[in-house]
């Protein structure tokens, strides 16, 4: 009986043992597999990581200048874009002020410029990099600053000319020979009844600095023509500041001005001369003049018998006798009236002439740097013919005006869309003798104004501003059409 019992007990536990071992095994198998995937999963890892390294190693320049191309494109896409008015008016701190009898005016004379127009009504600053840093090329003082600024008042006059006698019809005795001035628009000659016939001689004594100068200027006759009505001569001579423009022959539509401040609007005059072809033009194009003689914010002055055929001519007078036409203003603003100006006047007064201590103030040109590479484009561009051109630039040369391209530590050439200054004897003087240069010679004033600086020499007390100064001054909008000639 005891026999079978123990066999079998024996063959039970011969089973239970082998199952323990092969269990054990198991495991063991399991452990080494798991082992060896953690190893390799590391080595992967390691690997992936050195990979990195050499990739960052082998493109380190690469890596670094594709960020940075980046970050210049971002920035030269905020400098080209345009922004909106509001944003402008933000970082500009400007009030605008308008009347609210011509805002439906403004509104309606502008309308027609949008449709064409993308520079208009933009008060987005100029940018400059100046030493790595982006800086803003017109430096107006705070807004808070600038509704409270103190006109500088200068009842006495520290510069060599201390009085400046315009020769008129009257004074016959400054008429040499018996030259007769038969009328307006003279064939062969741009002297006429307006400008009276100044001579050779006389043009040689006018560069003579004296106490008190005398020389021709405008206005030589009452039949000299450039007639204005009474009751706009009444308005001009309460303007003590004044923003002034023209558009005689039709050619440019009125920008109206932006920016300015509460303290301009009530301190500063803007003008516009227009002539009876712009009147028409303009008219046409429903934009009409009040009853107040007002469009917008300018006050339109409509001349009548303009003195010469040439329509660029024309422009001179409003351009560079201002003294004349506003006896009582110690400031003045020109802005050539393709053009939409943009800055508070007496911000930009205090900028550009009462900061440096200047008395006139106007831009470097941009291309070019001397009057005789001038010279060489207005005949290239058939802005005058050669004949004429190489009178003036003959007698320029006699006179001995040098080919340098700096003049007094600045570009020799400038760009005379924008003209900033107080009203001096000195300052009336030069612009008096820089109208007799375009009468004279060409109607290119950029090829006489270095000219005239040169022979004066005394007025040293100019600004000469930078290019980008100018572009924050106004929009640029161009002449919408060209001029109309008058018809003898």
């Amino acid at each position: 009986m005891a026999s079978p019992i123990f066999p079998s007990n024996i063959s039970s536990l011969s089973i239970s043992v082998a199952d323990d071992d092969d269990s054990d095994e198991l495991s063991r198998m399991r452990a080494r597999v798991r082992r060896k995937r953690k190893k390799h999963h590391h080595r992967v890892k390691n690997e992936f990581s050195q990979r990195i390294i050499r990739f960052v190693l082998k493109y380190w320049t690469l890596l670094i200048f594709l960020p940075a191309a980046g970050l210049l494109i971002f920035e030269a896409s905020k400098i080209g874009r345009k922004p909106s008015l509001d944003d402008a008016k933000v970082s500009e701190q400007v009030v605008e002020v308008r009347k609210p009898s011509f805002q439906a005016d403004l509104n309606k004379n502008n309308d027609n410029n949008n449709k064409s127009g993308g520079n208009l009504n933009r008060l987005d600053p100029v940018t400059h990099i100046v030493g790595g840093v982006r800086e803003r090329c017109l430096k107006l003082l705070p807004y808070e600053e600038l509704q409270h600024l103190d006109i500088p008042n200068h009842d006495e006059f520290s510069g060599p000319v201390k009085n400046v006698v315009y020769i008129s019809e009257k004074d016959t005795r400054h008429i040499g020979g018996n030259i007769t001035l038969s009328g307006q628009r003279t064939e062969g000659t741009r002297f006429n009844l307006f400008t009276g016939h100044q001579t050779f001689d006389q043009r040689e004594r006018s560069f003579k600095v004296n106490e008190t100068a005398k020389l021709h200027c405008g206005f030589y006759s009452e039949n000299g023509g450039f007639k204005i009505s009474d009751e706009d001569r009444r308005y001009m001579q309460t303007c003590k500041i004044v923003v002034s423009t023209c558009a005689f022959g039709g050619g440019d539509d009125l920008h109206q001005p932006i920016g300015m401040l509460e303290a301009s609007h009530e301190k500063v005059c803007y003008v516009a001369f227009w002539d009876e072809i712009t009147l028409a033009a303009q008219e046409s194009q429903e934009h009409r003049i009040g009853e107040d003689h007002f469009i917008g914010k300018w006050r339109v002055v409509v001349v009548r018998d303009l003195p010469f055929a040439d329509q660029r001519l024309n422009g001179k007078i409003p351009k560079m006798l201002g003294h004349r036409l506003f006896p009582q203003a110690k400031y003045s603003i020109w802005v050539d009236s393709k053009s939409q100006f943009r800055r508070d006047p007496l911000g930009v007064l205090e900028a550009l002439l009462w900061r440096s201590n200047s008395v006139l103030a106007i831009s470097e040109h941009g291309a070019r740097s001397s009057v005789y590479d001038e010279a060489k484009a207005v005949v290239k561009k058939h802005k005058a013919t050669p004949e004429e051109v190489e009178v003036q630039i003959t007698q320029y040369r006699h006179d001995g005006l040098p080919e340098d391209k700096r003049l007094y530590g600045k570009k020799a050439l400038n760009e005379a869309s924008i003209i900033v200054r107080e009203h001096t004897p000195l300052t009336n003087l030069f612009m008096c003798l820089w109208f007799n240069e375009v009468v004279r010679f060409t109607s290119r004033d950029q090829m006489s104004f270095p000219y005239v600086l040169w022979r004066l020499k005394v007025l040293k007390d100019i600004h000469r501003f930078p290019v980008c100064i100018r572009k924050d001054l106004v929009n640029s909008m161009g002449h919408v059409r060209k001029a109309k000639p008058l018809i003898s």
